[in-house]
């Protein structure tokens, strides 16, 4: 049984998730809801971002489970509105709320399920081709590189735009 793919991917989607939550450490309703100039959508809808499309992608697509958003924090998320399927994620992102508490919790659980679901896997399980649809057939090794790069760079922007907001972005 091989796992050490497997086993660097655990260790890196625990960092991301500690990484983005030392990031958003500190913020309040004002602070995630600025709109910041320029194309750059809010905290808040950079965070909503992160976390549907790991639940959305990962546990939905790879993992087989229906996402969080849509079962165990249907009414929970602390996200006001599902991002939109194929629509304006830009008008999207301005309209979008979050309630902090509810979506710390949310985002608990999302990467806890990926962190079970990772460590149930061999790496020849990374292998395993997926119809992504419009982004074709990709193995899930692809899937679960482009989420953990997606988290890291949304988590710069909050970074940065909590910058803009003369705050402390990253935690180090």
């Amino acid at each position: 049984m091989s796992t050490e793919a497997t086993g660097l991917l655990r260790a890196q989607y625990k960092q991301s998730f500690e990484w983005l939550e030392g990031t958003m450490k500190g913020s309040t309703d004002d602070l995630v809801s600025y709109d910041p100039p320029g194309t750059p959508t809010p905290i808040g809808a950079q965070l909503a971002h992160i976390l549907t499309g790991l639940d959305f992608f990962v546990l939905g697509q790879v993992v087989g489970k229906e996402p969080l958003m849509m079962s165990t924090f249907a009414e929970n998320s602390g996200i006001s509105e599902p991002p939109p399927q194929g629509g304006d994620w830009g008008d999207w992102g301005t309209r979008v709320k979050i309630d902090l508490p509810k979506i710390h919790e949310y985002g608990k659980a999302i990467f806890a399920e990926i962190d079970s679901y990772l460590a149930s896997i061999e790496d020849t399980d990374l292998h395993k081709e997926l119809d992504l649809g419009s982004f074709g057939k990709k193995p899930v090794s692809w899937v679960l590189n482009i989420m953990l790069l997606n988290t890291h760079c949304h988590t710069g922007e909050i970074a940065c735009i909590k910058g803009l907001q003369g705050v402390k972005g990253y935690p180090m």
